[in-house]
C-alpha cells in the first residue's frame, strides 16, 4: 500500500511542475471522498449495507496510510464513511461545515502542512473543496448524485504547487 501512495505522489508531482527536491519533501496530501451509499433519503441517514461495504473497502485501500487528521461533515453518513479509518489511525474525526470552501481550504492547508488528511463530504461539497484546495477550477459541476466511487487526491508542495489525481474505487 505504501507503494500505491508513492506512485500516486509521483504521478501527481509531474516533472513539468518544476518542483524542487526540497519542496517534494514537504508535501501536504488531502484525500477527499464523498460519503458512501446512504440507507434512505431522510435528512441524516446511516449508511446502507452497500455503503458499509464501500467504507470498508476504502478503509482497506487506505490501511497503510498514516493519517494525521480525518474530517467529516456533521452527518451520520459522512462520519460512518471515515470512522474505520479514524479508528485505524487512533484519531478523532474533526467535524467541519462546508458552507465556505475557500476559508476552509485555507485553514486546512495552514493547519496540516506536510501531513496526510482525509476529508469526507458530499456530492456538492467535495468538488468545491477540491477546487479551493487546488486554487483553480477543476470541477465545474457537482458529482453525480448516484456516484459514490470518487477519490480526489490533492497534493500541495511547500512552494504552493497543487496537483490533482482523480480516481474511482
Amino acid at each position: 500500500m505504501k507503494i500505491w501512495i508513492a506512485v500516486i505522489l509521483a504521478i501527481t508531482l509531474s516533472p513539468l511542475d518544476a518542483v524542487s527536491q526540497s519542496e517534494t519533501n514537504e508535501i501536504t496530501t488531502f484525500i477527499l471522498v464523498r460519503h458512501a451509499e446512504k440507507a434512505d433519503e431522510s435528512e441524516d441517514p446511516e449508511l446502507s449495507t452497500e455503503g458499509v461495504e464501500r467504507s470498508d473497502l476504502l478503509a482497506r485501500m487506505l490501511s497503510e496510510v498514516e493519517f494525521d487528521a480525518v474530517y467529516s461533515t456533521p452527518y451520520i453518513r459522512t462520519t460512518e464513511t471515515v470512522l474505520r479509518i479514524a479508528d485505524q489511525n487512533q484519531i478523532e474525526i474533526n467535524k467541519y461545515e462546508s458552507d465556505d470552501p475557500e476559508s476552509l481550504a485555507g485553514a486546512l492547508i495552514e493547519m496540516h502542512k506536510s501531513e496526510f488528511v482525509l476529508i469526507a463530504g458530499h456530492s456538492n461539497t467535495v468538488p468545491q473543496l477540491a477546487n479551493a484546495l487546488l486554487g483553480r477550477m477543476e470541477f465545474s459541476e457537482n458529482l453525480d448524485e448516484s456516484d459514490y466511487e470518487n477519490i480526489l487526491i490533492v497534493t500541495i508542495t511547500s512552494g504552493g504547487a497543487a496537483n490533482l489525481l482523480h480516481m474511482k474505487f
